[in-house]
């Protein structure tokens, strides 16, 4: 994986834009250009398209890599500071997703808490015994944040971090495992950052 100041870039990724670029008219003088474009779900949305790397403005972040420039405009560069695009799945497809650590200001924080008391002891245990050993096979990692008038407040780690498969894994399996064992957990909120883009795949140089 490579890093370069505001963004990372997986190999998988990398791989996937230069195929895409290929069908361009003179790939080789084309960057990867990306901006913030709104916010949807309490993670930011993307704008992705491919244009001349000579057009960067001097405000912008440009990343060199195997071949490959990817410009994040200026606009976003603090909002995308620590982000990686990466390959994953979204609405069932394949494509390029944003994993951004970054969220839009606004966006629900999980309450504080100790996780001292015997109901959250009871989720955690859960999580350890059932839950991550099943997710670990993919990477993941379940973990409690906080337990607040039925509520249970879960952030999802490693390969569920962005995953477009992370809401059905909460709502199948660790809101089911949490609540079967544990009933006075009315409901389960999931407090990760993610953050994809609604629209994967990469369009023509728009300008």
């Amino acid at each position: 994986m490579a890093e370069a100041g505001v963004l990372r870039v997986s190999d998988a990724a990398r791989e996937m834009v230069l195929a895409i670029r290929g069908n361009e008219e003179s790939p080789e003088s084309l960057a990867l250009f990306l901006e913030i474009n709104g916010t949807a779900n309490g993670a930011y949305t993307y704008d992705m398209w491919f244009q001349q790397a000579s057009d960067a403005s001097p405000g912008d972040a440009v990343t060199e890599d195997g071949g490959l420039s990817v410009v994040v405009v200026s606009s976003s560069v603090d909002r995308m500071q620590g982000a990686t695009l990466d390959v994953g799945e979204n609405n069932g497809e394949t494509g390029l997703v944003m994993l951004n650590p970054n969220t839009p200001p606004g966006s629900r924080p999980a309450p504080e808490s100790d996780l001292s008391d015997p109901i959250s002891q009871r989720i955690l245990k859960i999580l350890e015994e059932e839950v991550n050993p099943q997710i670990a096979m993919h990477g993941g990692f379940a973990d409690l944040v906080a337990y607040e008038e039925g509520t249970a407040y879960v952030r999802m780690l490693g390969g569920c971090q962005g995953c477009g498969l992370a809401s059905v894994t909460l709502s199948q399996g660790i809101s089911v495992a949490i609540q079967e064992a544990v009933p006075e957990v009315t409901s389960v909120v999931d407090v990760t950052d993610h953050a994809s883009g609604t629209n994967p795949y990469y369009e023509s140089a728009k300008k």
